[in-house]
């Protein structure tokens, strides 16, 4: 569409600027004939007619002479005006369809669910967008070179152009109802922080992000990666694999990365903190753990110098791989708390396990009641968050269970339901649930209600 378009525009500024010369040539021609002027006085005199300058007649006009002078005159005007109108014009459809097909393309991309965001369209994301086009699945691309973006749009694909680790970009591109994202950039800090951005923005994504130095894997996974590829070592690993089953050799199957269970945490450098005026490479020697990024200010840095200096007001990311979590008053490792979570609904369940570890919490989960009253009972947590439907048991009835059970009076339960009914929650106060939440678009609301009833 976009081809034809600008078919159009450059086809009327080519029939104004041949029409443009035309009357040139046919004035000049005419003078040449009529008043026997040589070629230079000619161009001249047709020159100064068109444009109605005003200045004289290199010599008297013959009668004949000024009649064709005066058609010459309003035909020059009138060619004049369309070939200012057509270049005016092919300049401000030029401007109008490149805003009409950015605003076409984000009402699009608001209307997608369930799709996929790729961001950087080099060689590895080039061969996973001709795959999604085979599959017929939606997909947004996210890249930041703009030659690049104009091949985009040649192929008519879904994009936006900018920093794709940008939180708004992100967020523009439907990141809440997407069901991927693909960091597939050159750049391992990028990736990383693409990863990290697209995990707190929607913590059920699946998220599959590009390395290329082995060491970058691990802290991948670490901040919130469900997946990490090398393109280079599954080149080499497909080929060991190809000259292996030649030679008739045998060779284990290649071992799936796996998330590891860790926290990726922000550490608030306060007013008083022993940090300030500490390098990162001293803090993170101390605290036995690395720090992958700062905050400073409005300013985001991912590995940062490890010479510089901590000040007050900065936010560290620090990556935590034990069931500890960092105080950010003392430095001291805190114990982190279990939380057992019973939902028969996946998507919900995989949406609290990333919020409780976001908030520094080991969540175990469990799909039914049974399972579910089995896990407390087993693992003893600090809280419990139970879903009033369940199958097999329901949740007051494992809130009952619970406090019936021998070393479990002191586990915190939350029931949670999406029915806001006085009846309810009397139940399941008097089965010995310590707090009834109804289910919201506010998902935190159940963390914020967890930890309030751990501190009591």
């Amino acid at each position: 569409m976009l081809n034809i378009m600008n078919f159009f525009y450059f086809r009327k500024i080519t029939i104004a600027l041949i029409l443009f010369v035309s009357i040139i040539i046919f004035g000049t021609l005419g003078y040449v004939l009529i008043e026997d002027y040589n070629y230079f006085d000619a161009i001249y005199m047709v020159i100064i007619s068109i444009t109605t300058v005003g200045f004289r007649e290199i010599k008297p006009l013959s009668q004949v002479g000024r009649l064709f002078t005066a058609v010459l005159i309003l035909v020059g005007i009138g060619s004049l005006g369309f070939i200012g109108t057509s270049i005016a014009e092919s300049i401000l459809e030029k401007i109008w369809s490149g805003k009409s097909r950015l605003k076409e393309m984000k009402k699009k991309i608001k209307s997608l669910r369930s799709h996929y965001i790729v961001c950087g369209f080099g060689r590895v994301g080039k061969v996973a967008i001709k795959k999604f086009v085979m599959e017929k699945v939606d997909f947004v691309i996210i890249e930041n070179d703009r030659d690049v973006c104009d091949k985009i749009k040649q192929l008519g694909y879904i994009y936006l152009a900018g920093d794709a680790s940008n939180e708004n970009l992100l967020l523009e591109a439907g990141i809440k109802s997407a069901s991927g994202l693909l960091a597939l950039l050159s750049s391992d800090p990028n990736n990383l922080f693409i990863a990290l951005t697209g995990r707190e923005l929607n913590p059920t994504l699946h998220i599959i992000a590009r390395a290329e130095d082995a060491s970058s894997e691990k802290r991948m996974l670490q901040a919130g990666a469900d997946r990490v590829i090398s393109p280079f070592s599954t080149a080499g690993e497909q080929v060991a694999n190809e000259i292996l089953a030649i030679t008739g050799k045998s060779m284990k199957k290649p071992k799936d990365f796996q998330r590891i269970n860790t926290v990726p945490i922000w550490v608030n450098v306060q007013n008083g903190s022993s940090m300030i005026g500490l390098t990162i490479e001293k803090i993170s020697k101390e605290m036995g753990r690395e720090i992958i990024g700062l905050r400073a200010k409005e300013f985001d840095f991912i590995f940062p110098d490890p010479d510089t200096i901590i000040k007050e007001n900065n936010i560290l990311l620090v990556l935590d791989e034990k069931d500890e979590v960092i105080s950010p008053d003392t430095r001291e490792p805190i114990k982190t708390k279990k939380v057992v979570i019973i939902d028969d609904n996946p998507v919900i369940l995989r949406l609290y396990v990333r919020l409780f570890q976001k908030a520094g919490f080991i969540p175990l989960t469990a799909k039914n009641g049974r399972e579910g009253l089995e896990l407390i009972i087993k693992e003893k947590p600090a809280a419990a968050i139970i879903d009033f439907m369940l199958p097999l048991l329901s949740g007051i009835e494992i809130c009952k269970k619970v406090r019936q059970s021998e070393g479990c009076r002191e586990i915190k339960l939350i029931l949670f339901t999406s029915e806001n009914q006085p009846e309810i929650k009397k139940q399941a106060l008097d089965a010995g649930a310590d707090e009834v939440v109804i289910k919201t678009s506010d998902a935190m609301e159940v963390i914020h209600s967890a930890i309030k009833l751990m501190r009591s």
